[in-house]
């Protein structure tokens, strides 16, 4: 559809954008970050990008504003440089859980986000499970909100895990975890939960039998790794065998890695949508990629396929 394709990264998530690159069989393209004594960022492309298909890969880790205004400086850059496409590639959407206005006089950030990626130029975006769906209603531009769900049940299947169980950490993560389930054809329990504060949470009860079974937690993101504590303790408590939890997103902030490490995990299985630093990958810490997925799509959508047909859509 257009006449080149090029790629490029924030310094969010480099590896991940290499490893596209890889898939697609195309350079990384590059570009100068300069950071000015007065914190103002700078950014120069290497070379032009008149009338070319344009890719940013760039996630919401540490520091996340730091790495939005990036983006958006980016964005901007390759608009400015007459880029014919430029799509916004998130493999974390930043602020999504600031989603709505569940008390008086607070933002809906995740609708702020959305805007400031449009008014900056992007034509397209692609992130990896949302924390929460209606976020792809903010955008007045097209986009694709794509699942890590078939990666980390892929691996699941291949580990062919007895006596499983998958269990939901609450009743609003209940049908993604069915849906799990189903693809693993086990059966599935959610733990009921309510929450004395936003930060701490507190499980109450499990729905179904987990007893003497392998329980598999999932989740779309792991922050500080209160709720995998509460979850993995009453599951525990309820005479679960062994442990292991899956997720998307490994934001792991502090005390997240000592909260992980301290529990009785079998596995920890999570993608490479944030960059993980060395010291907080576990020994029993599995990251499988999302180059592949998020490769295919950039393939399709250059080339005007379906993405749909990925998924038999």
């Amino acid at each position: 559809m257009y006449r080149d394709l090029a790629v490029f990264s924030g310094s969010a998530n480099p590896d991940l954008a290499r490893e596209i690159c890889d898939y697609l069989d195309t350079p990384l393209r590059g570009m100068d970050i300069i950071d000015f004594p007065n914190e103002n960022i700078f950014i120069k492309l290497h070379r032009s990008v008149r009338g070319q298909d344009v890719y940013v890969i760039q996630s919401a880790c540490s520091p996340v504003n730091r790495n939005v205004m990036e983006l958006l400086i980016i964005i901007d850059t390759l608009r400015r440089a007459s880029a014919e496409q430029i799509t916004a590639v998130m493999p974390l959407y930043p602020y999504a859980r600031s989603d709505k206005k569940d008390q008086p006089r607070v933002p809906i950030t995740a609708r702020l986000i959305a805007d400031l990626i449009t008014v900056a130029g992007a034509n397209r975006y692609m992130t990896i499970d949302l924390h929460a769906g209606q976020i792809q209603g903010f955008f007045t531009i097209p986009g694709d909100e794509l699942t890590a769900f078939h990666i980390l049940s892929e691996y699941f299947l291949k580990r062919n895990i007895p006596n499983a169980v998958v269990v939901s950490p609450d009743l609003g993560f209940a049908k993604k975890a069915r849906n799990f389930a189903e693809k693993l054809h086990i059966p599935l329990a959610v733990i009921e939960k309510r929450r004395k504060s936003p930060m701490r949470p507190e499980a109450l009860n499990v729905i179904g039998d987990v007893r003497g079974k392998n329980a598999i937690l999932v989740d779309d993101e792991v922050l500080t790794a209160g709720t995998v504590v509460e979850a993995v303790d009453v599951l525990k408590s309820r005479g679960v065998d062994r442990s292991f939890i899956s997720f998307t997103h490994a934001i792991l902030t502090d005390p997240a890695t000592e909260r992980l490490r301290s529990l009785p995990l079998e596995e920890i299985v999570t993608t490479n949508t944030v960059a993980i630093p060395p010291e907080k990958r576990l020994p029993n810490m599995i990251i499988l990629s999302v180059a592949p997925l998020l490769g295919e799509v950039i393939r399709r959508t250059h080339l005007g396929i379906s993405v749909g047909e990925m998924f038999n859509e």
